[in-house]
């Protein structure tokens, strides 16, 4: 009788046996493409909440009921971070599940209106682009247009248009020409001047854009936090995303992996980013996100910082209360390497007359 724990005998079997694959490879995606993401995800207050804390993303709005309703909120809503990264965790078991990296995103939008607690979120992803890496022959380059919706009524929450880099089945031939450009020797080209503002209200930033137009200056701050990635933030919040990508949980494929272990989710490096950038303003709403990228690996151990530049004010927002800012945010590690980029708009609270 086979006795199946013998260590030869299973080792045998293991080399025998096939596979049961997750995932898609770049071949099993064409332009056109609709994939329904199944199972949705109800969007809870203990999942919107252990993701603000974890990220430091402490806008007392999404977490007291005072506070929400001086907002015009009936209850602290969800926040956009956790909106997002559950939008995209539904999605990863049928794009990006085999592995790859998250390139960027961009035109990340959301509703005027508030989502709170208990929405029930359907998800569906169109492919919009399939191409040949020209410096990785052993992957492909997808993007797709995602939609959150919710299930009951049909209305869009959250969508954006994403970017990986996806496992081919089999390598192509490539010319090489992704290469790294040479260096450029000539220095880079700053302002003479970074300008801070003195508050985190709108009006603070209208008044140092102004004072840096009449100079070769820029409105530019690092922020003081820093959120050393621990098994929390790298294994724990994707998991309450439904990411399962094998980049966050499984030490031992990514062991052999250019990063050498397993990775935070993108999504987690750019909420902390955002974190450590509210903590220095008075944000009202969340409008949108643009030209999301990330440059390189954050892993447990790696430490999140924040960089902002501002880079212009309009007085236009959806509430006479605030006025509308975009950013320019880079997250860094503690090398000072850059990790996530990305622009930014929102809504910022004027001072009270």
């Amino acid at each position: 009788m086979t006795d199946w724990t013998d260590p030869d005998t299973f080792a045998q079997a293991l080399e025998e046996v096939e596979t049961k694959e997750k995932g898609n490879c770049f071949e099993d995606f064409e332009e056109g493409d609709v994939i329904e993401h199944d199972p949705g995800l109800t969007l809870t207050q203990f999942g919107n909440e252990k993701w603000m804390s974890q990220t430091l993303n402490h806008d007392p709005a999404y977490w007291r009921s005072d506070a929400a309703a001086a907002r015009g909120f009936e209850e602290p809503p969800v926040h956009p971070d956790y909106l997002t990264a559950a939008t995209l965790g539904i999605t990863v078991e049928d794009l990006s599940e085999k592995g790859g990296y998250f390139l960027g995103r961009t035109d990340v939008r959301f509703p005027e209106a508030p989502v709170y607690t208990g929405t029930e979120l359907h998800v569906e992803s169109e492919v919009v682009n399939t191409a040949t890496s020209s410096s990785r022959p052993e992957y492909g380059i997808v993007s797709w247009r995602t939609r959150g919706t919710d299930a009951e009524t049909g209305d869009v929450l959250c969508s954006y248009e994403r970017t990986n880099m996806i496992p081919r089945r089999e390598p192509v031939a490539t010319d090489g020409s992704g290469a790294a450009a040479a260096e450029d020797e000539s220095g880079p080209d700053l302002p003479d001047e970074f300008i801070a503002p003195e508050g985190g209200y709108f009006e603070d930033f209208v008044d140092a854009l102004e004072q840096a137009d009449d100079e070769n200056a820029a409105v530019a701050y690092r922020h003081e936090r820093g959120r050393t990635q621990d098994d929390v933030t790298v294994a724990s919040l994707p998991l309450s995303t439904l990411n399962t990508a094998k980049q966050h949980h499984n030490v031992d494929v990514m062991s052999d992996s250019p990063s050498g272990n397993i990775v935070t989710y993108g999504d987690v490096t750019r909420s902390t980013a955002l974190g450590h950038a509210r903590s220095d303003e008075q944000t009202w709403r969340e409008v949108g996100f643009d030209d999301e990228s990330f440059h390189t690996f954050v892993a447990v151990g790696d430490t999140v910082y924040a960089f902002t530049r501002v880079l212009e004010a309009e007085d236009d927002a959806s509430s006479d209360a605030a006025g509308t800012v975009r950013f320019q945010h880079i997250a860094f590690n503690q090398d000072d390497e850059p990790v996530y980029s990305g622009t930014r708009t929102a809504e910022i609270q004027k001072r009270s007359k």
